[in-house]
């Protein structure tokens, strides 16, 4: 068996929706340099629906596949669709992750998360905060 799934090779290969937003309505960014993946989320948002999401990764590439897969799986879809997204979607998504690459999945969660959460201080939108990563954790390594 591959360690690597095709779908994890195409978007890792191919990634989707690369790239920056100017004047993005929310940016969301996790990580931590002593895991070496880093990941930044841009959120274009109209009516309270996602119409352009870009991400910049810099991480191996099952970081740059979870990315990628998540940008595809919010694109178009409400603030409150996006919030339900978690890694273990994306992990399915891309037919799994190995096992000590499922941090990445969870980044990816994270820093979409985090982008809306961005917005929704931008805008004054009130929120339940418990819903959100806390900011001064890297939970996904499992460091405070």
């Amino acid at each position: 068996m591959a360690l690597y799934s095709e779908k994890v090779m195409d978007h890792f290969r191919n990634p989707r929706n690369v790239g920056t937003i100017d004047n993005a309505d929310g940016v969301g960014e996790v990580g931590n340099p002593v895991c070496g993946d880093i990941m930044k989320i841009y959120l274009q948002i109209e009516d309270d629906i996602i119409t352009d999401v870009k991400f910049e990764t810099f991480g191996c590439g099952s970081a740059i596949a979870s990315s990628s897969m998540a940008t595809e799986m919010i694109k178009g879809k409400p603030i409150s669709e996006a919030l339900e997204l978690t890694n273990k979607a994306v992990t399915e998504a891309l037919d799994g992750l190995p096992a000590h690459k499922l941090h990445c999945s969870v980044l990816a969660e994270e820093a979409i998360k985090s982008a809306i959460k961005d917005y929704y201080d931008k805008n004054g939108i009130e929120y339940d905060k418990s819903i959100f990563p806390d900011e001064n954790a890297c939970d996904h390594c499992h460091l405070k």
